[in-house]
């Protein structure tokens, strides 16, 4: 793990915050996911339960979501890099969601918006502790 050499302690709080609530994003992304893949090889249907003939755009959020989450596990590792890969992927699903799922049909839709957000949080939460860390140990440097 790459520690940075010298950051102040709001800096610290707001990076085991991103962690912790990374590590819950992942962790409920991999039960996910790790579901339908062994219902996947165990059936020969990832999900007996789908609609037959949906379009391949609706597979697009939660795959996003995936790719957001093992995102954050890189943020444990490197902060700029998996912040930005979580926040990349929210904001990539975001115009699926809006033309797909437009809240304006049904306040029901809501949730898909509720669960990007909870999703890119961390990632801002990462790229903002990468970027404090940096300055600091730019005028650091500098001293």
């Amino acid at each position: 793990m790459a520690k940075p050499t010298s950051t102040d302690r709001a800096t610290q709080w707001l990076r085991w915050i991103a962690r912790i609530w990374g590590t819950m994003v992942l962790g409920v992304a991999l039960l996910v996911f790790g579901g339908y893949a062994v219902e996947w090889l165990q059936t020969g249907v990832a999900d007996p339960y789908a609609a037959e003939e949906y379009p391949f755009t609706e597979n697009l959020p939660p795959l996003f979501i995936l790719f957001s989450a093992i995102g954050l596990g890189v943020a444990w590792r490197w902060e700029g890099w998996g912040g930005a890969i979580a926040l990349f992927f929210q904001l990539a699903a975001l115009p699926l969601l809006v033309i797909h799922w437009p809240i304006t049909e049904n306040p029901g839709y809501i949730v898909p918006y509720l669960m990007s957000l909870i999703v890119a949080v961390p990632g801002i939460l990462f790229l903002v502790c990468w970027q404090r860390s940096r300055k600091r140990t730019a005028s650091a440097k500098e001293a």
